[in-house]
């Protein structure tokens, strides 16, 4: 990033900040940056993901009060000097709190939204997310407490994605569509078991999942994978053309979860 866009960012966010609190209506509020930028992933074409979260927000309907027009006015401005706002995500603190406590019990379920493939996973939102203002230090306690990634987690990770690679590890039907060359099927699978081998991995290397986006560059510096995982599922994903093609790709992906299971069984 260049001299002049990070003045224009240190601009964005300190106009932004004070807006942004002002939806709260009393109590505790905080901002961050969620996204790639808090991921340090982000790239020219990537966004600004803001989150405000606050003990309760104005309203009775905040998008009708005129704290939420003056975000919108400074959003559309900001917007017109080139800096892409994905709008403001607001979040009730009583509520993360709850839902984060279930994720380190093990027992939290991503959630499913149209901006996403795999599912919004609440504690790669609130690890990863750059704080931007915490005057009661509520970000600052829930980064303290996903400092240590849950060993919970980590076993219920475990079991969901283990459990899908090993039930398709041996499914007839697989190899029946793969006989066949049913390239949707074969496509749609192919994409949720490299996802959960991703999953398996990130959890092995006590990572927080970093979502959609990234997942091999996110990676790149773990300890414990198998060899030559980024070139091995560039393949997978793309076989080489011809007869044996989707054979290719099965046995490919095959070798690649039992690899996985090796790696789990030594650094488990």
């Amino acid at each position: 990033m260049s001299v002049g866009m990070e003045t224009a960012e240190a601009g964005l966010l300190a106009q932004m900040t004070p807006i942004l609190l002002a939806l709260a209506d009393d109590g505790r509020a905080a901002v961050s940056l969620g996204g790639s930028r808090a991921k340090k992933l982000a790239d020219a074409s990537s966004d600004y993901d803001f989150r405000v979260y606050a003990d309760r927000f104005k309203g009775p309907e905040l998008k009708r009060t005129d704290a939420w027009a003056a975000f919108e006015s400074a959003w559309r401005d900001w917007e017109a000097r080139g800096f892409r706002i994905d709008g403001v995500w607001p979040r009730e603190i009583a509520s993360v709190d709850g839902k984060l406590a279930a994720w380190c019990a093990g027992k939290g379920e991503p959630v499913e939204y149209e901006w996403t493939i795999w599912g919004y996973h609440l504690p790669t939102d609130i690890a990863h997310q750059q704080i931007v203002a915490d005057p009661a230090g509520v970000l600052a306690g829930w980064k303290q407490l996903l400092a240590t990634y849950p060993e919970p987690l980590r076993e219920a990770v475990f079991e969901r994605h283990l459990t899908i690679l090993r039930y398709w590890r041996t499914d007839y039907h697989y190899r029946n569509k793969v006989e066949r060359g049913d390239a949707i099927f074969l496509a749609g699978l192919t994409t949720r078991l490299l996802h959960s081998i991703m999953q398996v991995l990130f959890a092995l290397n006590r990572t927080y999942f970093v979502g959609d986006g990234w997942n091999l560059r996110a990676a790149e510096g773990f300890e414990l994978l198998p060899d030559d995982l980024a070139g091995r599922v560039g393949l997978i994903l793309d076989p080489p053309s011809g007869e044996g093609r989707w054979a290719s790709q099965y046995h490919d992906l095959m070798d690649l979860i039992d690899d996985v299971e090796g790696v789990v069984a030594r650094g488990r």
